[in-house]
């Protein structure tokens, strides 16, 4: 066996993993850190801790060309941040609204880069790059979106069932 063969049957057994499972894998590594970021904003269900208001208002800017500028209806920002850490990564792991939830992490991160530039490296590109992925790829078919998909009858161009 040359060196050659048993690089190609490693990459074939690596390629071999199933795209659903690496999708599945994808749709929890991206709702983690946002679903836990969450949990921290809120005192008690449909009750935003006092602090993130204080944040949104006082502490954080975004940062644009070369500007810092506070955030406009902080408060609102708040409860919007607040919503979509949490119902963002739920629709993501249950793979409903995959492609919609993940534009939605993909525009809270873009804010958040917007708030702490100098977290693009570790944390804000590799979110934008899982968010992409998700948005291009779907969640796959270990997911209620793919559970859909199955049931639903697929479409002609002229509008009747195929």
């Amino acid at each position: 066996m040359t060196l050659r063969s048993i690089i190609a049957r490693s990459e074939a057994l690596i390629a071999s993993l199933p795209a659903t499972l690496v999708l599945l894998v994808l749709r929890i590594a991206l709702a983690v850190p946002f679903f836990r970021s969450g949990l921290t904003k809120w005192d008690a269900p449909f009750m935003l801790a006092p602090s993130q208001a204080f944040l949104f208002g006082q502490e954080f800017r975004l940062h644009i060309l070369g500007g810092a500028y506070p955030y406009p209806f902080p408060t609102l920002a708040a409860y919007l941040a607040a919503t979509g850490e949490i119902v963002l990564p739920i629709l993501l792991v249950l793979g409903l609204g995959t492609r919609f939830a993940a534009f939605g992490i993909l525009l809270m991160t873009a804010v958040i880069q917007l708030t702490v530039p100098e977290g693009w490296a570790n944390f804000h590109l590799p979110w934008a790059a899982m968010a992409l992925a998700l948005m291009a790829y779907g969640a796959g078919r270990l997911s209620v979106d793919g559970l859909l998909a199955n049931r639903t009858p697929e479409m002609t161009p002229t509008g009747s069932h195929g």
